[in-house]
């Protein structure tokens, strides 16, 4: 008997990147409206990307098996 594929959780996969290295990265939270009570450097840092830390690494990896 064949081993059942597992679902890619299709809202995780439109959140995340998988780099080169395996590494996951993320986009941050708060860089979407409401800037005029935001200082300009917290609008550049928000623009950046980062990577996803090591308490929710297991959990996102579960919802992308095959990236």
């Amino acid at each position: 008997m064949a081993k059942k594929k597992l679902k890619t959780h299709k809202g995780a996969a439109k959140r995340f990147d998988v780099t080169g290295t395996g590494k996951v990265k993320r986009y941050k939270a708060n860089a979407t409206h409401k800037f005029v009570t935001k200082s300009a450097k917290r609008r550049r840092r928000l623009r950046k990307p980062a990577l996803v830390g090591d308490a929710e690494l297991k959990r996102v990896r579960r919802l992308l098996p095959y990236m």
